[in-house]
């Protein structure tokens, strides 16, 4: 666009130095006004095209692993859970702690 600007101003030159008269005010006005819409075209507009204002944050994390299947179809083992029956190993939610028992720490 400055290239078209630059001839415009050139052909307004010569054409005032050879006295056209109203010709010479064409490509002056091209000289004048193609300067606003070649910043305009460059900046992409006068509006900006993304959302305005707060926007909440939403962080971009990976999704959390499932934990593995076993090929039977039946689930693994989790740490701490060891034996074959169906709650073997757990924790159970009632038992006596030692102190209860009548044991003491020494």
């Amino acid at each position: 666009m400055m290239g078209i600007r630059a001839a415009c101003f050139l052909l307004a030159v010569l054409l005032f130095v050879n006295h056209a008269g109203w010709w010479t005010s064409i490509p002056a006005a091209g000289a004048i006004f193609i300067p606003y819409f070649a910043v305009v075209f460059a900046n992409g507009g006068r509006e900006p095209t993304g959302p305005r204002g707060f926007r909440e944050y939403q962080p971009n994390l990976p999704e959390r692993a499932a934990p593995p299947q076993a090929a039977s179809g039946q689930a693994v083992p989790q740490p701490g859970n060891t034996g074959t029956g169906p709650n073997a190993g757990a924790p159970t939610p009632n038992a006596p702690s030692g102190t209860e028992t009548g044991q003491q720490n020494a």
